[in-house]
């Protein structure tokens, strides 16, 4: 579900970011949507980047302590391969 904000804009960012957005077909609030959107977008982005090359450069050492255990609390003895259909 969608909820609305307001913002203030003075007068030449208004006409500027309605010029810009009728370039690109859109409405000021679907221009202004838009690029909310993409920075957050972004900001996500990298977030996740920086997650993944912090994961992987701990992996070996993660790996070297605790040792790999793709299904923890699994008793030994059961099969650790999951049939296709199993979801």
């Amino acid at each position: 579900m969608s909820k609305q904000t307001n913002i203030r804009l003075d007068e030449a960012v208004r006409a500027a970011a309605e010029e810009r957005a009728k370039r690109r077909g859109l409405s000021l609030q679907g221009y202004v949507a838009d690029l909310i959107e993409q920075d957050v977008n972004q900001s996500r982005s990298a977030f996740m980047a920086g997650a993944a090359g912090f994961l992987a450069s701990y992996a070996e050492r993660f790996e070297a302590e605790f040792g790999e255990d793709r299904y923890p609390g699994l008793p030994d003895g059961l099969p650790k391969d999951a049939p296709r259909d199993a979801a």
